[in-house]
């Protein structure tokens, strides 16, 4: 008889409400996680400090690990200073810097990932992907993906707004990050994952349509769940291509040609959909981006984030070096400098109506 389903790896726990963080004794006592109590907790040695001292009571079996940053040294040394411990889980407390370093940290070693979560910035919360500086700048690497989520929206609300900006700007160019993947299907015959693709769709969209605020619960619950989904929907096509085309390419570019003035990576991102949307001829779903970017106070210009016209022309030139072999509306278009200045004096005042 012939497999009528097929796996999809995803985690085996999704908590994500308000006071998560009081029942995360009991989420990591699960005979799936941990059955011993011994676990390895990497934390921030800021918000991470003050979260140990209200959950070290609870976990009398976890020993505590210090994450210096997000470089991959500091994963590398991460894993070796856990390696010996016996433990059964690897759990990552805190914001992306902290979770990828333990996601590679507990793949270098064997053991499962739980991401705790205490900001929305990005996707990579439940994706198989590290993002990590190295020697070259920043490179990405393959992990498993977490075996549990949890994500307290009582302490999302404590962290500065500016992270979840940055998760709502990640999310929504998903969508631009889809239709990029479709224009590959049609013009290169690129396969495309049918279920990754909706997934990651409609987490976008789920955002981009939602009424709410930055402050408001319900809002706070779509957007948690839209970055856990799109995690997953990486794991489902097995590459990020359902959550990263153009606006990532221009991202990367501004972290790779300024590295020291470069944007959070959620209002990059924002910024590359809303324009890439523009470049495919897509000019209603640009706009609908602009209009909620705004709302949420994220830009839609680079002089918003600091840079200037030409800045952003050499960004976007630069964009598909960033990713080699990755087809999107830049490569499509394969525009000439002074091309990428009209497209963008063009998009400028649209956005400026």
């Amino acid at each position: 008889m012939p497999v009528l389903t097929r796996l999809i790896p995803s985690p085996v726990v999704v908590d994500i409400r308000a006071g998560a963080l009081d029942d995360l004794a009991k989420i990591l006592a699960d005979q799936r996680i941990s059955s011993s109590g011994k676990l390895a907790i990497a934390i921030s040695g800021g918000s991470g400090a003050k979260l140990r001292e209200r959950l070290a009571p609870a976990l009398p079996g976890a020993s505590w690990y210090e994450v210096g940053g997000g470089t991959l040294d500091d994963a590398i040394k991460l894993g070796d200073a856990m390696k010996s411990g016996r433990y059964d889980a690897v759990v990552g407390l805190g914001g992306g810097k902290i979770i990828d370093c333990a996601k590679y940290a507990a793949a270098r070693i064997g053991l499962p990932l739980v991401a705790v979560a205490t900001n929305l910035s990005h996707d990579g919360l439940c994706s198989p992907v590290a993002t990590l500086d190295n020697d070259a700048g920043r490179g990405s690497y393959g992990v498993p993906n977490p075996i549990a989520v949890v994500i307290d929206l009582d302490v999302i609300r404590e962290a500065p707004v500016r992270f979840v900006r940055s998760g709502i700007g990640d999310a929504i160019s998903n969508i631009s990050a889809v239709a990029d993947w479709e224009l590959a299907h049609r013009e290169r015959g690129e396969d495309i994952d049918g279920l990754a693709a909706a997934i990651a769709r409609q987490a976008g969209e789920a955002v981009l349509r939602h009424p709410g605020g930055v402050g408001d619960d319900g809002f706070l619950q779509v957007l948690a769940e839209g970055l856990v989904l799109t995690g997953i929907s990486m794991s489902v096509a097995g590459d990020s291509r359902p959550a990263s085309g153009a606006c990532h390419e221009i991202n990367h570019a501004f972290d790779l040609l300024f590295p020291k003035r470069a944007a959070s990576h959620g209002e990059q991102c924002g910024l590359g959909a809303a324009f890439a949307m523009h470049l495919r001829g897509a000019r209603e779903e640009s706009a609908l981006m602009v209009q909620v970017l705004r709302r949420h106070g994220l830009p839609v210009t680079p002089q918003e984030i600091g840079f200037t016209t030409e800045e952003f022309v050499q960004a976007v030139e630069y964009a598909p070096q960033t990713r080699p072999g990755r087809y999107t509306i830049l490569e499509h278009l394969d525009l000439s400098t002074d091309q990428i200045r009209d497209a963008y004096a063009d998009y400028a005042k649209t956005v400026s109506r």
